[in-house]
């Protein structure tokens, strides 16, 4: 007698307690709550998919869709324990990869137990490879493997993602308001391993870097501030800015905060030239951007993150490398509600033509970056 047939379709709110009940019987821990699934269900930028046989859900497969990025995340997939030996597994995550590059896609990536052999033979046997290990990330503090595919087939495929100790390690801000800090930390640990990164050091940099007001909170960081603070401590840097003047001013109402934006702009500008630290007006491009990455300098980049959140806010990332079609960057801005969120912000892959639209904030179009080499003290 053949066996039933199996279907494939996207996850509805009707298949809520067939999901919930498949969760429990597949896993004894790290289960998906009736909560996060009603959740993930009524997100419409997300893949979520469903196997059925004989009308019962008999696995799933959930996958993010980061916005404005080339990057999909395996979340979860689940086969229940009846289905297995059909393949189902394989088969599932082959249609969240097709589905996944159908809607531009060229990255897949996920996390696994490390004692999940079963799991990591049939990644690495569908073309995934290991780039990373993530650490204390399962509820019994169980290390988590990172692997990733490319999964929308190139002639070059980069393999530098896969050798751990070529990427930069990523640390996150710890307030809405230090993700220039962050990304200085970043590089410089990089360039230097003994620099500690933590929320103290974090909280200092913005002090020392910080334009005191913006549109709206707490100020953030300039690249006038942040090239002080990394000459300060010893790291080459230079600033590239498009504009003349104090930065962020044109959503500043008050006169008294434009003065001191004005008077704490022309104190980082005496600074720098304390410290010969070179300004160079204008903008770098990304073939520019690209030999100073193979020179061995990192670079703070401040974006607009319309295209990933649909808000029109500065934003300071680190760029750490570049190919023909993509940059990688480090975003210090993860989601609090999602503890996968890290991995998807640790060189998150966003196409050249994209990240170049990110490169303007603001009515001026404002350009800035801040380049980081390794120094001496000065």
């Amino acid at each position: 007698m053949a066996e039933p047939a199996l279907r494939f379709r996207s996850a509805g709110q009707h298949d809520l307690n067939a999901l919930v009940n498949l969760e429990q019987r597949c896993f004894d821990a790290d289960r998906l709550s009736k909560r996060s699934f009603r959740h993930q269900l009524q997100q419409d930028h997300n893949l979520f998919l469903v196997a059925e046989r004989d009308a019962e859900v008999v696995g799933y497969v959930l996958v993010f869709l980061r916005r404005g990025t080339s990057l999909a995340r395996l979340y979860s997939i689940a086969v229940a324990p009846e289905a297995h030996g059909l393949g189902l597994g394989r088969k599932l995550l082959t249609e969240a990869e097709q589905i996944a590059a159908e809607r531009g896609r060229m990255f897949m990536r996920l996390e696994v137990r490390g004692d999940n052999q079963a799991a990591i033979r049939l990644y690495q046997t569908m073309g995934y490879r290991q780039f990373g290990r993530y650490p204390d990330y399962y509820e019994d503090h169980s290390d988590a493997l990172r692997f990733h595919k490319r999964i929308i087939p190139r002639e070059r495929v980069e393999e530098h993602l896969s050798d751990p100790e070529e990427r930069v390690d990523y640390y996150a801000q710890t307030t809405e308001f230090t993700c220039g800090a962050a990304s200085l930390l970043m590089a410089m640990h990089d360039l230097q391993e003994d620099v500690v990164c933590d929320q103290r050091e974090e909280l200092q940099i913005w002090r020392e870097a910080t334009t005191i007001f913006m549109t709206s909170g707490h100020g953030g960081c300039g690249p006038h501030g942040l090239a002080y603070a990394a000459r300060k401590r010893g790291f080459q840097a230079r600033v590239y800015v498009n504009q003349r003047g104090p930065l962020f001013m044109e959503g500043v109402r008050s006169e008294s905060k434009k003065q001191i934006l004005e008077l704490v702009h022309q104190d980082f500008l005496d600074k720098l030239k304390e410290q010969g630290v070179p300004i160079e007006y204008g903008s770098l491009s990304l073939v520019r951007m690209h030999s100073l990455l193979e020179a061995n300098a990192l670079l703070l980049v401040l974006i607009s993150t319309y295209r990933f959140d649909g808000r029109k806010a500065p934003h300071w990332v680190l760029l750490v490398d570049m190919d023909a079609d993509f940059v990688y960057i480090n975003d210090p801005d993860i989601d609090q509600d999602d503890a996968g969120s890290q991995l998807d912000k640790h060189y998150l892959p966003i196409p050249r033509a994209s990240f170049e639209m990110m490169l303007h904030f603001g009515q001026n179009r404002l350009r800035c970056a801040v380049v980081v080499e390794a120094g001496s003290k000065p």
